[in-house]
């Protein structure tokens, strides 16, 4: 079965600094993988380069099939899933009106948000502006944009930071629903525990490199 990523030797530097050096990847479908390390040894830039967002320097790489460093990358990031550090929210628009959002750009009928508001427990919050909604919630109303868009490739960092147990239940089911569906994901976390027990493999990076087995 093919790789859904694969990275050989891809380095970045972002700034004039060297962030990755020498990565060598593998995901395969239906396998979750664990990054570990600690704060600035680049496993947002990581991410961030397995999301297609960022360019790669050195070496070679292919997403879903995609070329990085080519434009075909840009065929394949409706296929791609990141929750990030930062909720990826219009804070202006309300809860459901983000959702809607979502469902516009995938051609999708907008009553789909509110069924995916249920399922994450927001219906009562539906109405709030994004902007002053609580972490949580923000968090909540991530899963479901990731319940509408179902990617292949779900990336996730630091996702479950500051989660209440049953936030935290909502991404482990995501992450099964998408592995069942022959996608990947790729957890990043300080959570070394966690990682051990949702993961198939645990890679540790450090200073820009990456290592099996952490």
């Amino acid at each position: 079965m093919a790789l859904l990523c694969s990275l050989r030797q891809v380095g970045v530097s972002l700034g004039g600094k060297t962030i990755l050096r020498d990565i060598d990847f593998d995901l395969h479908p239906r396998q979750v993988i664990g990054i570990a390390g600690p704060n600035g040894s680049g496993k947002t830039t990581l991410v961030r380069t397995l999301a297609t967002l960022v360019r790669i320097d050195r070496g070679q790489g292919t997403v879903l099939g995609a070329d990085l460093g080519t434009d075909q990358v840009y065929e394949v990031r409706s296929e791609v899933g990141l929750m990030g550090h930062r909720p990826a929210v219009i804070p202006e628009l309300t809860i459901t009106e983000n959702l809607e959002h979502v469902c516009r750009l995938a051609a999708l009928e907008l009553s789909r948000a509110r069924s995916a508001l249920g399922v994450v427990g927001l219906e009562d919050a539906a109405r709030t502006r994004a902007g002053a909604a609580s972490h949580g919630m923000l968090r909540r109303l991530e899963v479901a944009r990731l319940l509408l868009t179902r990617p292949r490739l779900l990336l996730l960092d630091e996702a479950t930071h500051g989660l209440d147990s049953s936030a935290q239940e909502l991404i482990d089911a995501l992450i099964a629903r998408t592995v069942a569906g022959g996608g990947a994901a790729v957890m990043v976390s300080h959570d070394a525990e966690r990682l051990s027990t949702s993961c198939d493999a645990v890679m540790g990076l450090a200073v820009g490199r990456l290592v099996a087995g952490a």
